[in-house]
């Protein structure tokens, strides 16, 4: 019978089985992340809306010609600057004070024409006491001066209608500005709605632009807006809003705004591109805080507070950016104390000490001014 050697190696199993395991070491607590933090403060900003778009002239006109005819000169170019009622042109007026003598003409025949048909009614009147004259006869006198009364009107409206189209061969500026467009040259025949010229009154422009419809409520006449243009880098021009469209456009949900924009030095030139700012209200409060204090990654935007010596991890919604601080919103109070430094290497919960732990001052609790 072969020996069995199980048998002796069991006590040894159980005694193994019995013995304690030797005791694991306790995880080490991370170190606490030395931080600065700065306290989240209210400021009062003013509450704008980026705006783009174009600056127009505030009266432009296409000239056309009120007669038909032959240039006979012209007397600007574009480029030109005009006065109300300066001359720009002359269509050829020959045919038109032809015109004119011979409705001039008519009126002489027509009045002369009433003289006669007058002094017959008058001895029409009396042949008619003695009852030497019939009562058709009566009346056929008066009926030729009522005649030629009528003559004599149609040919004074002749005739001023021949001086007007004298006139309105003189082509002539209708407000003060500038020439932008001369279509015509000496020569061309023209006829009556031809386009001559285009003028514009660019000593004051208007600043058109869209808003987005939720600001519908917000924007009113006389809000100030200020703008810059690519010729003036860094320069800063102002105007006030004085049309406000009625309808919002339904593809882009914004509706037309003009602003007047005083430019009497013509610096600015119609139909430049302009980006600036709609001020809605003034001075509003808004809490802020330093740029660097934001994280933006994968769609989040958050900052960490510094609480009870822990780092908690608040969702926040920015906004305007000015002199280095955001603009924020959310899970946010003012007084909270945000940590600047050391960011990349915080989790929510993470313990912090905080280096140079600074409250809100009186002037930053009352609000700062921002415009």
């Amino acid at each position: 019978m072969k020996p069995r050697y199980y048998l002796l190696a069991l006590p040894l199993f159980m005694a193994a089985c019995h013995s304690e395991a030797p005791p694991r070491a306790k995880t080490a607590e991370a170190e606490p992340l030395t931080v600065k933090t700065t306290p989240v403060t209210t400021e009062k900003w003013d509450q704008t809306v980026t705006i783009l778009g174009s600056l127009f002239p505030k009266d432009q006109a296409t000239l056309g010609a009120e007669v038909e005819g032959t240039v006979q000169r012209t007397l600007v170019e574009f480029g030109d600057r005009v006065t109300e009622g300066q001359l720009l042109a002359v269509i050829d007026e020959d045919t038109y004070t032809t015109n004119l003598q011979r409705e001039n003409g008519n009126l002489a025949r027509a009045e002369a024409n009433l003289v006669n048909a007058r002094q017959n009614l008058t001895r029409a009147k009396d042949l008619s006491k003695t009852g030497a004259m019939s009562v058709n006869d009566f009346d056929l006198a008066t009926a030729q001066v009522a005649q030629w009364e009528a003559e004599v009107k149609a040919a004074k409206a002749d005739v001023a209608m021949a001086e007007l189209n004298i006139k309105r061969c003189q082509v002539k500026a209708p407000f003060d500005g500038a020439i932008a467009e001369r279509i015509i040259t000496k020569g061309d025949y023209v006829k009556t709605g031809a386009a001559l010229f285009t003028v514009v009154n660019d000593k004051v422009l208007k600043f058109i632009f869209e808003v987005p419809e939720r600001y519908g409520s917000k924007v009113e006449k006389k809000l100030e807006i200020t703008f810059g243009v690519d010729n003036y880098p860094g320069e800063v021009f102002k105007g006030t809003v004085y049309l406000i469209s009625p309808t919002v456009s339904t593809a882009s949900r914004a509706f037309n705004v003009g602003a007047l924009v005083q430019n009497p030095d013509l610096r600015l030139k119609a139909s430049s591109f302009a980006r600036g700012t709609l001020v809605l209200e003034r001075g509003q409060p808004i809490l802020a805080v330093p740029q660097e204090a934001v994280i933006s990654y994968a769609g989040v935007t958050k900052v960490f507070v510094a609480e009870n010596g822990k780092a908690h991890s608040r969702s926040v919604q920015t906004g305007r950016l000015q002199d280095g601080k955001r603009e924020i919103s959310g899970e946010i109070k003012a007084g909270d104390q945000v940590i600047l430094t050391g960011l990349s290497r915080l989790v929510d919960g993470s313990p912090v000490t905080i280096e140079n732990k600074s409250s809100v001052t009186a002037a930053e609790a009352s609000g700062h001014e921002k415009h």
